[in-house]
């Protein structure tokens, strides 16, 4: 066992290094995050069905839709296009991952990109 007391975060250095990182960075981190996290739900890792979630997936695909919605004015298309196709690839696999698909416009983030189809 150690004697040395546990460190706290150096909250000051990271508020610094955040303030360095350009938006768009934040943005295309998040949405990659989001992206991978669906993955995941969705049973689309090396683990398959081991943590998919339909519901959970459903949220994160959401999430990721609204967040590329809402910042389509402020990232290029170098950034957005492959996060759009990204996706559109998650909101395909989704409703084939569907017992019940959902009506066309009514899967997770077709609220904001429109009706998706394969």
């Amino acid at each position: 066992m150690s004697d040395t007391p546990p460190q706290t975060p150096d909250f000051d250095s990271m508020t610094r290094d955040i303030a360095e990182v350009p938006a768009v960075e934040v943005i295309v981190t998040v949405a990659v995050n989001l992206m991978s996290a669906a993955a995941v739900k969705l049973g689309l890792t090396e683990e398959g069905d081991e943590h998919k979630d339909l519901d959970e997936a459903r949220k994160l695909v959401h999430a990721l839709a609204g967040l590329l919605d809402a910042s389509t004015t402020e990232i290029s298309s170098f950034h957005a296009a492959p996060l759009r196709d990204g996706l559109k690839s998650l909101q395909l696999a989704f409703r084939e991952a569907s017992l019940v698909p959902d009506e066309p416009g009514q899967g997770p983030g077709e609220k904001y990109t429109g009706a998706v189809y394969g």
